[in-house]
């Protein structure tokens, strides 16, 4: 496939444009890039709607985690609205240089539960990107609970992570254990952070659902392509 026609433009979803390279890497066992978990995030939030619950789109979350500017990053984060949020999750990836789009190797997930005031990372590669989710947390934690208030949030590495069986899967993960911590929110009647959502977790993200899932995104994409 030419250049040109793998940067065809095929769909435009909330704030989220997909190419038609994009499609490619649904369709065979390719590393996930920023653009399809971005698209993947835009519909969850859409299919959960609370405004307790905010995922972070991959560009916000390393900007968030690589800002040079400590004042700057103030700014940046206001409009995210953190204080007002319940659970927000962070997709974690282990690119260094900021002047490399779409750079690393591997992401993660660290989600944020105010109830219990803590941030968990969930890695499906032995932790592999713990450096860069305590990055996150570090730069994230105090910009949490408003202007006024002292941050007690902790950090947990989660080592019951369901694990990828693959070297490209990773970013699977990270959509499906989303999907679940998600659900797991809006059904959950024990939301006081004794249990959280670590037994949903070994249920529900395994390796033949996580296989499952590329399928299940390339028909999302394709089903509204056809409405557009």
């Amino acid at each position: 496939m030419g250049k040109s026609a793998a940067d065809e433009k095929i769909l435009s979803y909330n704030d989220v444009v997909l190419r038609r390279s994009d499609l490619d890497i649904l369709s065979g066992p390719y590393y996930l890039n920023d653009r399809i978990i971005e698209f993947y995030f835009s519909l969850l939030s859409s299919s959960h709607p609370s405004e307790d619950i905010l995922l972070v789109p991959p560009s916000i979350a390393f900007w968030i985690t690589n800002c040079p500017d400590v004042d700057g990053l103030k700014d940046f984060l206001e409009p995210l609205k953190l204080p007002d949020k319940n659970l927000v999750i962070f997709p974690v990836n282990n690119n260094d240089d900021v002047s490399l789009p779409e750079g690393g190797s591997h992401w993660s997930l660290l989600a944020y539960y105010r109830s219990a005031n803590i941030f968990v990372h969930h890695d499906s590669n032995q932790q592999m990107n713990k450096r860069h989710a305590m990055k996150l947390f570090k730069s994230v934690v105090g910009y949490n609970g408003g202007p006024s208030s002292t941050s007690n949030d902790k950090y947990q590495e989660c080592i019951d992570t369901p694990q990828q069986v693959n070297g490209y899967d990773c970013g699977l993960y990270v959509t499906a254990t989303a999907r679940t911590i998600c659900s797991w929110y809006e059904s959950s009647e024990n939301k006081d952070g004794t249990d959280m959502w670590f037994s949903s977790l070994k249920e529900q993200v395994t390796p033949s659902v996580v296989g499952e899932m590329r399928k299940e995104i390339l028909g999302l994409i394709k089903d509204l392509m056809a409405k557009q």
